[in-house]
């Protein structure tokens, strides 16, 4: 993947940034479409799969941890899946008021068929930059969300619901 030189900081301007916005949108949205076209799931729903089939039997708080979600997202997207019959649920014998999740055969067959990465490109490339990278991203996208007065709580939904 090519980087852009950085810019000097003369030349700058808000419309930059924003055309770096739009190719970022662009990137995810390209990629959770063409997921949803082969196989007929939406992208935060492939994620969820990907996190059962990778630990057999866990939970839904341990779904929603897994993705950064709240419970109830979590919980919104497990119910798709089982009502597609890719999942199955079982109440924990210990404590009824848990479940264990694990992807039944079809489930596994619908994975093979995804373009990865499962979680979606943009947490692929944020995995992938330093940490130090990382940090001035941080720093400065809070700066932009203090700015927008944006509501944090939308942190917790998935990229693919947006």
């Amino acid at each position: 993947m090519k980087s852009a030189a950085p810019l000097p900081v003369e030349s700058v301007t808000p419309a930059k940034v924003l055309r770096r916005f739009r190719v970022v949108f662009n990137a995810v949205r390209t990629h959770f479409r063409q997921m949803e076209k082969q196989v007929g799931l939406g992208g935060a729903q492939v994620w969820a799969l990907s996190v059962i089939k990778a630990n057999p039997g866990i939970g839904m708080g341990e779904v929603a941890s897994n993705m950064e979600v709240h419970q109830s997202t979590a919980s919104n997207l497990i119910k798709t899946l089982l009502r597609k019959e890719l999942i199955t649920l079982e109440k924990a014998p210990d404590d009824r008021r848990n479940v264990r999740l694990k992807i039944l055969p079809a489930g596994s067959r619908l994975l093979k068929k995804v373009p990865g990465p499962f979680e979606g490109v943009l947490p692929d490339a944020l995995s992938s930059l330093s940490g130090d990278t990382l940090l001035r991203l941080d720093e400065d996208l809070g700066k932009l969300i203090d700015v927008l007065n944006a509501d944090e709580a939308a942190e917790e939904t998935p990229l693919a619901q947006i």
